[in-house]
């Protein structure tokens, strides 16, 4: 895997994410993103699938979309609540990559998380979530799922209110590290974390 590669993977992903935002129905959105994701991940050289696991793979395990999973949440700007502002992950590929926080957003009948800006070239926004069935067979990745990173060109867009998100977890995916131990990927803070479970988006294969 190349340089080059990466860059056309980004590419891929932020045309993928920009054709999810133009469809009226997330219905639609949601299968060209599941679509996308799989010929990506079969194909591509810059795929975290394991050279071994390419052969087999028949596609990625999405659950239907459900629309309750669909928020459009206003980023309130969480000051002096005692929920650390800053936090810092440890990459194999990219040093130590520091994350501000700029808000959270409430995800009704969920609970509430934190929304980060990558504090470093370039910025974006960042969105991990670390739900009730992370960790177990057939849920989510034990360490979380993206729902927005904005830098790789994972991103959903405005909600119709001003300073609202499009927070859709049925695009939740699980990053590069839980196909390979390899990659050491940002994982979900403390105030990323829910009890609730969130049956949607990418899950473990059984």
């Amino acid at each position: 895997m190349s340089a080059l590669d990466v860059l056309d993977w980004r590419r891929r992903v932020r045309d993928l994410y920009a054709a999810v935002r133009a469809e009226a129905d997330p219905r639609d959105g949601h299968r060209l993103w599941w679509q996308g994701r799989d010929e990506l991940m079969a194909g591509h050289p810059a795929s975290p699938l394991l050279p071994g696991d390419r052969a087999g793979f028949a596609g990625l395990s999405v659950a239907p979309y459900d629309p309750a999973f669909r928020f459009e949440a206003e980023v309130v700007a969480a000051v002096g609540d005692g929920r650390p502002e800053r936090f810092e992950a440890v990459t194999g590929t990219d040093g130590v990559v520091p994350f501000r926080r700029v808000g959270a957003v409430e995800l009704t009948g969920l609970g509430t998380v934190d929304v980060w800006w990558l504090a470093s070239y370039g910025g974006g926004l960042f969105l991990p979530v670390r739900d009730g069935l992370a960790g177990r067979p057939g849920g989510t990745f034990g360490g979380g799922r993206y729902v927005l990173d904005t830098v790789k060109g994972a991103d959903l867009g405005p909600g119709r209110r001003p300073g609202s998100l499009v927070v859709d977890l049925n695009f939740a995916y699980q990053p590069s590290c839980a196909y390979d131990a390899a990659w050491a990927c940002p994982l979900a803070p403390p105030g990323n974390r829910i009890d609730a479970p969130v049956p949607v988006g990418e899950l473990v294969s059984s």
